[in-house]
C-alpha cells in the first residue's frame, strides 16, 4: 500500500477553491500559468500567509492570501469588474452550504474543511502589471485531517 503524503494548507485551499461554484479546476493554482491565454475568464492564486494550529485538537486554522486576476486581450484597461467577480464568487462559496466539505487531492489523505470565510474585504492591487486587474483578499479556514 502506498504511503499517503501529509496534505499542506495550500493544497487544501486550492482544492476547496476549485470546488467553488463558478470557478473551475483550471482557474485555481499556486501560481499564474505562463500563458495568459490559459485563463481567459480569470485566474485565482493562493499562498499561505499565516494562521494557527490548535494545541489540543487536530484542527488547523490557516489564513491565505488569495489573488483574483483578470486581463483583456483586446482592451488596454484592466478588467477590474471580472477580477472583483471572482472575489465575489469566493465570498459566495464561503457563505454557501458547500463551504463545509471533504477535500481529497491525489496522493494525499482526505481532509474536512469545516469553515471558510473572508477576513478582509476584496481590494484592488496596483502593481504595474500592464492591463492585469488584481483583486486580493484574505481567506481563513478551519480544517482537520481525516487520514
Amino acid at each position: 500500500m502506498a504511503t499517503l503524503l501529509r496534505v499542506t494548507n495550500e493544497i487544501v485551499a486550492v482544492g476547496w477553491l476549485r470546488g467553488v461554484t463558478g470557478l473551475s479546476k483550471s482557474m485555481v493554482d499556486l501560481e499564474l500559468p505562463d500563458e495568459v491565454t490559459a485563463w481567459p475568464t480569470g485566474f485565482v492564486t493562493v499562498q499561505s500567509v499565516g494562521g494557527q494550529r490548535n494545541m489540543y485538537v487536530p484542527l488547523v486554522n490557516p489564513v491565505f492570501g488569495v489573488d483574483c486576476w483578470a486581463t483583456s486581450m483586446t482592451d488596454s484597461d484592466p478588467p477590474w469588474g471580472t477580477a472583483h467577480q471572482l472575489a465575489e464568487l469566493i465570498d459566495r462559496g464561503c457563505r454557501s452550504r458547500g463551504a463545509h466539505r471533504r477535500i481529497t487531492a491525489t496522493g494525499y489523505g482526505p481532509v474536512m474543511v469545516h469553515s471558510a470565510y473572508l477576513v478582509t474585504e476584496p481590494r484592488r492591487l496596483y502593481a504595474g502589471e500592464g492591463n492585469y486587474a488584481r483583486v486580493t483578499l484574505n481567506l481563513a479556514m478551519h480544517w482537520t485531517d481525516l487520514s
